[in-house]
């Protein structure tokens, strides 16, 4: 996925947005249309507030809220007295694991780009915050191109299509209907979590 915002350029192959290769668009451009949330979530030092809006530096608090709501961050920011500008300490220690992606995915949303990447960045929420979360995300998508990294069905199972990687290469895609009813990882991999959720 670091592929994409040029993190690293390719060796081999070529990485295409619209047909086009990506090392013939300028770099700053090609990263202005993409909101990228990594696994590890980054929050810096200062507030709530600043750390939103480094998405976008001129977001007002309609689209704050909005951005918080479908993230599912608006919740536990409500409950502080000091709501936006609530402190944020370095690398956000003060807040929780999920709290931090939480506030990382409504960075990503308030910056409205045209590419969502979504790097693991789910793997510290409950399973109902994050079915809420996707819901959002799936309504969100309809006019973007959005790829998920995750290794929980439930996350990519709404995916236009679904591609597993071992090693870095593709061993299955398609969409969650023909990989459950599919022998194969994806299918083990269904039934071993929808065990586990049953449990």
């Amino acid at each position: 996925i670091q592929l994409i915002p040029r993190l690293y350029d390719a060796t081999e192959g070529e990485v295409l947005i619209d047909g086009t290769n990506i090392k013939q668009l300028d770099i700053n451009t090609l990263r202005s249309q993409m909101g990228f949330v990594t696994q590890t979530a980054t929050i810096f030092s200062g507030s709530l507030g600043t750390n939103l809006r480094m998405g976008n530096k001129d977001a007002d608090m309609n689209q704050l809220n909005e951005a918080t709501e479908k993230a599912q961050a608006l919740e536990f920011i409500a409950e502080y007295d000091d709501y936006y500008n609530h402190e944020t300490q370095q690398k956000g220690s003060n807040l929780s694991g999920g709290q931090k992606q939480r506030v990382s995915i409504a960075r990503a949303l308030i910056k409205d780009p045209a590419i969502l990447l979504f790097d693991d960045c789910l793997s510290a929420v409950d399973t109902e915050t994050e079915e809420e979360i996707l819901s959002n995300l799936h309504r969100i998508s309809q006019n973007k191109t959005t790829v998920i990294v995750s290794h929980r069905v439930s996350s990519a199972k709404n995916a236009d299509k679904i591609i597993i990687l071992e090693e870095g290469r593709v061993i299955q895609q398609g969409t969650h209907n023909e990989l459950v009813n599919t022998p194969g990882y994806y299918k083990e991999l269904y039934l071993k979590q929808r065990t586990e959720k049953e449990i």
